[in-house]
């Protein structure tokens, strides 16, 4: 007759969702670096006049503050939420821009990007949502995996093998 199962909740952390969130803060990163290095070139590129340059240095820093915060921080589903509303400014931005700038077609193209990483950003933060959920955890450290104790065990898979398999004399 089996026993019941000692069972209790936990909070269980996804380590997947995780895995996204550093991911996601290596490329805000990598946009903060680019948009506060270099914000003349990235405006031109877009088809914004330079005097737009301000507003992407403030851009990447905003990057680099969630970046940092996705990387240092034990708990990133804030720092992905910032992420979220940063990809709805960034949007924003490039609607005016594709509609009031030199270059609507490019300025298109990288309202695609951000609105891929917005899913990414989405995936992620849905991923991080299942760690508030209790998850019941059932206790098996009594178990051996044998169907007999392990000394009735012993040598039952050696004398069930077939005589073929078996080493011959």
């Amino acid at each position: 007759m089996a026993l019941p199962r000692e069972q209790y909740q936990e909070y269980q952390l996804n380590h997947p969702a995780r895995q996204s969130a550093r991911r996601l803060g290596w490329i805000s990163i990598g946009l903060g670096v680019l948009e506060l290095c270099a914000p003349v070139p990235l405006a031109r590129a877009l088809g914004l006049p330079a005097s737009t340059s301000v507003l992407l240095r403030l851009c990447g820093l905003r990057e680099l503050a969630t970046g940092a915060g996705l990387l240092l921080s034990d708990k990133p589903k804030p720092w992905v939420k910032a992420r979220l509303a940063g990809d709805a400014l960034d949007m924003a931005a490039l609607g005016v821009t594709m509609h009031c700038g030199e270059r609507p077609l490019t300025a298109a193209l990288a309202a695609g990007g951000v609105a891929g990483l917005a899913v990414m950003d989405m995936t992620c933060a849905k991923g991080l949502a299942t760690e508030q959920q209790l998850t019941t955890v059932y206790d098996y450290s009594d178990r051996s995996g044998f169907p007999q104790p392990a000394a009735q065990m012993r040598g039952v898979a050696a004398s069930d093998a077939p005589k073929e398999l078996s080493p011959s004399s």
